[in-house]
């Protein structure tokens, strides 16, 4: 008898350590019951996204110029019948931050799959991946998918082993049709260095990149509850949730200093929004879903580059376009 409860009690420990690391369990797999979503063009859709681009650059006077910016727009009313339109939509950029967005419905599938295990600190990973935007958090969460780690640079051999694993999530996402993007990094507040720096080839290279088609795809299937399950969409969506109206010192707030940003100035009540924002010194990018009292539903991605503290153009273009669709009936 002593000698069972011993060996329950190892395997008990094991397991709680083993939860502890939020261990990882291999390539991250295709649903067999996944379906792609389908997207039909709009010409007047595309009108209305096309005409809120150039009312915002025209405002700059040739100073904002137009491959500096990029953009999707998908209208939602009917889930069956899913209208798309978009500018330079399929042009590779580097998304900052939004890439977390990627990596979060990665370890959704892998949690669902039961893979890896939540444990208390991936948890607390995730939800400061997204609700806070910590990078410490996201090298985490890249470590735990993908069972790679930073550190020293590697032989040949050993560095190919690694980047194999490394490329785990851009396969899962090929897999399911996804293309153009290139989601293997981790992101930093200043730079990588050893194994992440070699990662890159030491001149840039390999760095992220997501594309804004790609982006706002992710996010419509998150925002129909069709990514994973809708029991992980629901949770992958509380984490995005943002409250536009709140009070923020910090112009740069996922919350009010993107999308969100054009609800306050319209002063606009009632709009829900679940975003996930990224910036650097170059880049400014916003990846929202939107949600108004008179029935309107959304998902908008812009990404701009080379006015990375210029906080207008998001929202402007966002403004137009809410004022667009108020006066469009595309079904």
């Amino acid at each position: 008898m002593k000698h069972f409860i011993s060996r329950v009690s190892f395997f008990l420990i094991v397991f709680f350590i083993a939860a502890q690391i939020g261990f990882a369990g291999g390539e991250i797999l295709r649903p067999k019951n996944y379906q792609p979503p389908k997207f039909l063009a709009s010409e007047r859709l595309q009108a209305i996204l096309d005409n809120a681009i150039q009312e915002m650059l025209a405002r700059y006077d040739g100073k904002f110029k137009a491959d500096e910016v990029a953009a999707t727009l998908i209208d939602l009313r009917n889930p069956d019948r899913l209208f798309r339109a978009g500018y330079r939509s399929q042009a590779p950029i580097y998304p900052a931050s939004v890439v977390k967005m990627f990596y979060m419905a990665a370890l959704e599938q892998q949690l669902e799959d039961g893979k890896i295990f939540l444990s208390p600190e991936l948890s607390r990973g995730l939800r400061d991946m997204i609700v806070v935007s910590s990078n410490e958090a996201t090298q985490y969460v890249l470590d735990v998918l993908t069972e790679t780690s930073s550190g020293a640079e590697l032989p040949p051999k050993e560095f190919a082993k690694w980047q194999f694993k490394r490329n785990r999530v851009n396969r899962f996402f090929a897999s399911l049709g996804y293309t153009g993007i290139n989601v293997n990094q981790k992101t930093f507040c200043e730079d990588a260095y050893g194994v992440e720096q070699q990662s890159r080839n030491y001149k840039g290279e390999n760095r992220n990149m997501l594309t804004t088609d790609a982006t706002a795809r992710l996010l419509t299937e998150i925002a129909l509850k069709r990514f994973v399950s809708p029991a992980r969409s629901e949770q992958m969506l509380s984490l995005m949730k943002r409250d536009p109206y709140v009070r923020s010192d910090d112009p740069d707030d996922q919350a009010v200093g993107f999308t969100g940003k054009a609800f306050i100035d319209a002063k606009m009540p009632g709009v829900r929004l679940w975003s996930k924002a990224g910036w650097t010194g170059k880049s400014r990018h916003d990846a929202a879903y939107v949600e108004t009292p008179d029935g309107l539903k959304f998902v908008l991605v812009v990404f701009t580059e080379n006015h990375a503290f210029d906080r207008e153009p998001i929202p402007a273009i966002a403004l137009k376009v809410l004022e667009g669709l108020k006066s469009t009936d595309l079904h």
